[in-house]
């Protein structure tokens, strides 16, 4: 039995209710409501805009759950489960907004009345949003998508300074959660074990592309922040012996600050900075059409683009931290954090093993989004039927 059936066959034995008497109808269950709360769901930004959508799209697919999205946008909407309220434009690079204040979203919520609510992020009044919805019987799962470190990373000045204040504030907001979600282990900054996995899947436009020529650049798709390790990349070109070109598609703070570096070490004709692509399938191409693509940050706490990547069958190289990598052993090359000729080692080795297409397509279809969606939902209903009432039925 193919995974995500073996996952959804153990839903419906979760979901079924007690054995009806003779000759009466079995009810049938009401599909659980989940609405997904994001404050970073910027138009270019990255792995938990695409984790919101494509679990929109599987919902709307399969109609196994009611799915509700909660993001900040330009004026207050609400169309077929997608919910805007209204924020203003914090970040011109990638499209982040800040919500004006919390009260739309209570409000809709109410409206809503979810079973399980999940948080992507720790800023948006996450206290005063579990009280309203534990007010409302409802759940509330809390998803450790970042870290303190990667936050510091991300910050001026010395991490030293930004990982207590980030560590104590995680802690203190997710401090009513029902539940942590995460791909890493949380305790350093919730305070608290992971409940439920976050599980990550690939798109279908990312398979072999054996139409695209490989050409001999390597490639970072990506936020151009320092904490993405984008900065150690490039002293690892100009550390090469080979002149391979660098391309960079992405956008972000250090953007001028790396065509700066890249003139310093003499590499500025190797290296081009490509605006974000937000188009799965010519993504899919670019992935393909390189010779390694390189995730070098060190607080990664997934990394899709790595994965994305592999199902092309192109190389990967990523920092040793990457939970990621541990479902790419065979294409994905690896180096320890801060190893500037670690990195370049791990970059040459890659470049030396050709495509892996058999290896990402089976990679591909080993990590749908349906199959840990699906699992998500298990765990989800598992978590209602153990902490709350039991599922509501209908006739």
């Amino acid at each position: 039995m193919p995974r995500e059936a073996a996952i959804l066959e153990a839903r419906r034995r979760l979901r079924s209710t007690d054995t009806p008497q003779q000759g009466a109808r079995a009810p049938r269950p009401v599909p659980l409501r989940v609405a997904d709360v994001a404050l970073f769901y910027g138009e270019r930004s990255g792995g938990i805009r695409t984790y919101v959508e494509a679990k929109a799209a599987w919902a709307r697919h399969c109609g196994l759950i009611e799915h509700h999205v909660i993001v900040p946008g330009r004026s207050e909407r609400h169309d077929a489960g997608r919910h805007e309220l209204p924020s203003l434009r914090l970040a011109a690079t990638n499209g982040y907004r800040l919500p004006l204040g919390a009260g739309g979203l209570k409000q809709t919520l109410r409206d809503l009345r979810p079973d399980v609510v999940v948080l992507h992020d720790p800023f948006w009044r996450p206290l005063g949003v579990a009280q309203t919805l534990h007010d409302l019987g409802a759940l509330v799962v809390a998803v450790h998508h970042g870290s303190a470190a990667l936050g510091a990373a991300g910050l001026p000045g010395p991490d030293a300074l930004w990982r207590p204040l980030l560590r104590s504030w995680i802690h203190h907001a997710y401090r009513d959660a029902d539940a942590i979600m995460s791909a890493v282990d949380p305790r350093p900054d919730c305070g608290r074990s992971a409940t439920i996995p976050l599980r990550f899947g690939i798109d279908a436009a990312f398979v072999p592309q054996p139409s695209v020529r490989r050409q001999d650049h390597v490639l970072y798709v990506g936020r151009l922040g320092r904490e993405k390790g984008v900065v150690e990349l490039l002293h690892a070109a100009a550390r090469s012996a080979e002149p391979w070109g660098l391309k960079l598609v992405g956008s972000g703070p250090i953007e001028g600050h790396l065509r700066r570096l890249a003139e310093r070490l003499g590499i500025a004709e190797r290296v081009r900075i490509y605006p974000f692509i937000a188009d799965r399938v010519r993504l899919a191409r670019w992935y393909a059409s390189a010779r390694v693509v390189v995730m070098p940050g060190a607080h990664e706490t997934f990394g899709l683009t790595a994965f994305e990547a592999a199902a092309t069958g192109t190389p990967v190289v990523t920092c040793s931290t990457a939970p990621s990598a541990a479902l790419m052993r065979t294409i994905a090359h690896t180096y320890a954090p801060a190893d500037v000729d670690g990195l370049l080692a791990a970059i040459q080795a890659a470049r030396a093993v050709g495509p892996a297409d058999s290896a990402g397509d089976s990679l591909g279809r080993r990590c749908s989004w349906g199959a840990a969606f699906a699992a998500e939902t298990v765990a989800l209903e598992r978590l209602v039927r153990g902490r709350t009432r039991p599922l509501a039925v209908a006739a």
